[in-house]
Order: structure tokens, then C-alpha cells, then sequence
């Protein structure tokens, strides 16, 4: 057991459980960076999440995790995935399984060892096909968040979101993904510790719905510098957050 473990809790629905396609990109680990799975702590590598066996992929986590442990000296690091596909923020929401499940084993992953250090989040998709669900995305996930950390005792705990993909259309049931945008950009003033990276240009896999593993891999430097910056973590150099 390492009780420097520093500890990040993944959730979310699918392109934060990752779609990337693993041969698009060079495969990525790290001896600092581990995953919570069965119950212990193992090396982590990809796909982290188990979430749709078969399509799980790339996600940003890995990206992520090597990005603090290089840049920022934050290690070692571990990693519980906990994001599902398709789901909405209603299926997030406190008593419901998902949010219930990520509680749970986020506290048996403590006993194992380390400390939460942060909580990642990319969700939405879900939620942009109706003007009601996506106008009140940002006091519904206040609640949620607000929850968690409470029960995590991690009231001060950075949260970082990402935007939705600037690829979703219209006539595919996410017309509303830029107001979800506008939601998740606008916590900014309202959540303590929290931020929210951009996404405007990456791109996708060629369904229009996920990032392309390219992108999830720069979106996970993107988390990883906003985490930098919540922190204020002396950093190695700049990326572009766009």
C-alpha cells in the first residue's frame, strides 16, 4: 500500500471512459501511474474503463496522469475509472447507481492507499438533445458535485470538465451542445476549485459524437494544465489550453 498515492477520480459518460481507437496513437504508460480495478491497485494502461467491453478505447485519463507526473513532479498517481457511456447527468445524480458506484469505490481505493487529489469529469452529450436539460446542466451538476465532495470529504478538491466536441450536429439529438458549453463554462463563478478546458478544435472518430485519440490525448494535457493552474503546481513548460 502507498499512502502518497495521489488520486484522481475519472467519471463521466463516453468520451471520458474513452473511444479513441488504441492503434491510432502510440500506447502510453508510466511506472508512477496506476488504476483502481478489482479492488487493487495495478499499472495502469489503456482502456482504463471496462464500461462497453469491446469499445472502450483512448480516453483522456492516461494522457492526464503522465502530464502531472512529468511536468508537475505529482506523483505517484492512481486512477479510478468510473465514467459509462450513453449516460445522462440525471443517471449522475446522488442515490442513483453510477453516482453511488464512483462514491464507493473512490472510498475503497483510499483504503488501499493515497489521497483524492481531484475529480475529472466529461459529460453532456446526454444531456444536449433537450433545451430543459441542457439550460439547467449547471445547477444540476453544482448539486452533484457539491454531494460528492462532501461525502469524499473533499470539499476543496479541484474539478475539471472539458467541453463537448465542436463536431456534434444539430440533426443528431445534441443540437443543444453549445448552451451544455455555455453551462460547464459558467461553473467557472460558481464551483470552488473548479475548471473547465476548451475543445474547439479537436476533432473526432469519425462518428461525429467522440474524440478521434489524437484529441483525447491533448485533451488530457488540457485537464492536466488546468489542474496545474487550480493548484498553481510549478510547470515545466506552457501548453496551449485553447
Amino acid at each position: 500500500m502507498n499512502s502518497n498515492l495521489n488520486v484522481f477520480l475519472l467519471i463521466g459518460q463516453s468520451n471520458m471512459a474513452g473511444r479513441g481507437r488504441l492503434d491510432d496513437v502510440p500506447s502510453l504508460q508510466h511506472a508512477e501511474v496506476s488504476m483502481f480495478r478489482d479492488g487493487r491497485w495495478i499499472p495502469a494502461e489503456e482502456p482504463l474503463h471496462t464500461d462497453k467491453p469491446g469499445i472502450a478505447g483512448i480516453g483522456l485519463g492516461m494522457s492526464f496522469a503522465v502530464q502531472l507526473a512529468t511536468r508537475a513532479a505529482i506523483a505517484p498517481i492512481g486512477l479510478i475509472p468510473c465514467a459509462f457511456g450513453g449516460t445522462s447527468l440525471a443517471e449522475w445524480m446522488p442515490c442513483t447507481e453510477l453516482y453511488e458506484n464512483a462514491v464507493s469505490l473512490a472510498l475503497a481505493a483510499m483504503l488501499n492507499g493515497g489521497q483524492l487529489r481531484g475529480i475529472l469529469w466529461h459529460q453532456g452529450e446526454s444531456d444536449s438533445g433537450n433545451r430543459d436539460d441542457a439550460g439547467s446542466y449547471g445547477r444540476r451538476f453544482q448539486a452533484m458535485i457539491q454531494k460528492l465532495r462532501t461525502e469524499l470529504s473533499a470539499e476543496t478538491v479541484p474539478v475539471i470538465t472539458g467541453e463537448l466536441g465542436p463536431f456534434l450536429q444539430k440533426d443528431d439529438g445534441t443540437e443543444f451542445s453549445a448552451v451544455v458549453n455555455q453551462e460547464l463554462r459558467g461553473l467557472e463563478d460558481a464551483v470552488p476549485v473548479y475548471g473547465c478546458v476548451g475543445a474547439h478544435d479537436l476533432g473526432h472518430n469519425g462518428d461525429e459524437l467522440h474524440f478521434d485519440a489524437a484529441s483525447l490525448r491533448e485533451f488530457g494535457i488540457r485537464y492536466a494544465t488546468k489542474y496545474i493552474e487550480l493548484t498553481r503546481q510549478p510547470a515545466g513548460g506552457s501548453t496551449d489550453e485553447r
